[in-house]
């Protein structure tokens, strides 16, 4: 389930515009295929069910494009991105942000955070020594993960109150300040 082909995409964006109007478990395989103009059995050659359509949807369309900002140490770039590719399909995450349970929203896109993460931390962490043994590769990505999923759903909650841009630079502030600084305000300077 990787890479991008056109009925991945047909699939993805017919699932995406039905999302703009039904709940997204309660949309169905068959309304998938008959929007997207093809057979059933064509969805199950590409994907086992919606929720990794979904998650193809988080990996190809938001985390992918992302990569290589990453990837060159552009972090706030990275998450601007991010951010505004979510603000452009807002209607569609914000129906996706409602699906809980099993196969919520938050527990697929944590999953495709992290695994971006930990291929990255990997790639540029082979030979390099932790001051703390505690913190392995996976612990790190999970961390991450959790928090920047944390904040984007609440986000989306909220009705992107906020635009992908003050989001961006809110999370940056808190990732680059101590929790008492965010808690009790910068120190003065004299």
């Amino acid at each position: 389930m990787s890479g991008k082909n056109a009925t991945d995409v047909l699939l993805a964006e017919s699932f995406k515009k039905l999302a703009l109007h039904h709940p997204i478990d309660k949309i169905t395989i068959k309304e998938i295929t008959d929007e997207a103009g093809v057979i059933r059995p064509t969805f199950y050659n590409h994907f086992q069910d919606k929720y990794e359509l979904l998650e193809w949807i988080i990996k190809t369309e938001l985390l992918e494009p992302v990569r290589p900002l990453i990837e060159n140490r552009m972090i706030n770039e990275a998450l601007l991105l991010l951010f505004i590719n979510i603000e452009k399909e807002q209607k569609f995450y914000m129906q996706a942000v409602r699906l809980e349970g099993q196969n919520s929203f938050e527990s697929i896109a944590r999953s495709c955070v992290k695994g971006i993460l930990l291929e990255i931390i990997e790639k540029n962490a082979e030979d390099k020594i932790r001051k703390f043994s505690f913190l392995t590769s996976d612990r790190v990505a999970e961390y991450y993960a959790q928090s920047m999923c944390s904040i984007v759903i609440v986000w989306m909650k909220s009705g992107m109150a906020v635009s992908a841009k003050e989001l961006a630079e809110i999370y940056d502030y808190m990732l680059k300040h101590s929790v008492t600084e965010v808690l009790f305000g910068l120190p003065e300077r004299s």
